[in-house]
C-alpha cells in the first residue's frame, strides 16, 4: 500500500510543480485577476486530487481573519478553492526565497515573515494592514509548522500579536484529513474525503483568554471530527 501511496505523492508532487508554474505566469501577466487564476487552479487541483469535501458552516463575511490549522499543502489547496474572499496568506519568508516559485508569494501580495526575527512582526502589521485596506482577508496557520493530523499543536504569539493590535474579527476554521491528501514529510498521499468546519467567530477584546479557548476548542472539534470520519 505504500508504494502505491508513494507514486500517488509522486503523481501529486508533478502535477504541483507543474501547475503552479504556469499559475506563476498568469499572475504575472494578468495581476488584476489573481485570485481568479488561483481559484480556477485549486478547483483542478480538487478534481485532480479527487476530493471529497464536507463542509459544516458558512464564511462569516465580517470576519477579517482565518485561523486555521495545518496538515498539508492541501490545506491551502481547499481554501483557494472554496472560500469566496480574496485570502492573503501569512507564510514564512523561506517560501519567498525559493528561486520563481517563490512568486507565488509576491505576485499575489500574500504576506511573508521572518520567524527568526522579532522584529519581522513589526513589517506584519504594516502588510497585514495594507492588505485588509485592499479588501482581502487574512489567513494565518498559528501552529507555526505542519502537525501529523492527530491533533492540533500548541498556537504561536503571531497571530494572537496581529489579531489584537488590528482588532482583527476572527473566524476559526478547522481542517481535518487533508494530511492524508498529501503527506509531504512521509511523501505519501492518496484519494481521501475531507472535512472543512466553519466554526464561530471570535473577537478579542471580549476575553482576554480568548486565545487559548480558541485554540482548545478548534482542538475539541477536529478531535470529534477525526473520530467521526
Amino acid at each position: 500500500m505504500k508504494i502505491k501511496n508513494r507514486l500517488i505523492a509522486l503523481y501529486f508532487s508533478i502535477d504541483f510543480l507543474f501547475t503552479i508554474s504556469i499559475v506563476i505566469i498568469f499572475m504575472f501577466l494578468f495581476r488584476k485577476y489573481h485570485k481568479k487564476i488561483r481559484s480556477i487552479w485549486a478547483k483542478l487541483q480538487l478534481k485532480i486530487f479527487r476530493t471529497k469535501l464536507e463542509i459544516t458552516g458558512t464564511p462569516n463575511s465580517e470576519a477579517k481573519m482565518l485561523v486555521l490549522n495545518h496538515q498539508s499543502i492541501a490545506d491551502i489547496v481547499i481554501m483557494e478553492a472554496v472560500y469566496p474572499a480574496n485570502l492573503s496568506w501569512v507564510a514564512k519568508k523561506e517560501i519567498g526565497d525559493i528561486p520563481f516559485f517563490g512568486h507565488i508569494l509576491d505576485y499575489p501580495e500574500m504576506i511573508s515573515i521572518n520567524r527568526s526575527d522579532k522584529r519581522s512582526i513589526i513589517q506584519l502589521l504594516k502588510d497585514a494592514k495594507d492588505r485588509l485596506k485592499k479588501g482581502r482577508v487574512i489567513a494565518i496557520f498559528p501552529e507555526g509548522t505542519r502537525s501529523n493530523g492527530k491533533k492540533i499543536l500548541k498556537f504561536q504569539d503571531g497571530a494572537k500579536i496581529l489579531a489584537e493590535k488590528l482588532n482583527l474579527k476572527i473566524q476559526p476554521v478547522v481542517l481535518v484529513g487533508t494530511i492524508n491528501i498529501f503527506d509531504s514529510k512521509n511523501f505519501l498521499a492518496n484519494f481521501e474525503k475531507v472535512k472543512l468546519i466553519y466554526m464561530d467567530c471570535v473577537e478579542p477584546d471580549k476575553d482576554k483568554d480568548w486565545y487559548k479557548k480558541m485554540r482548545d476548542d478548534m482542538n475539541q472539534v477536529f478531535q470529534k471530527n477525526l473520530e467521526e470520519k
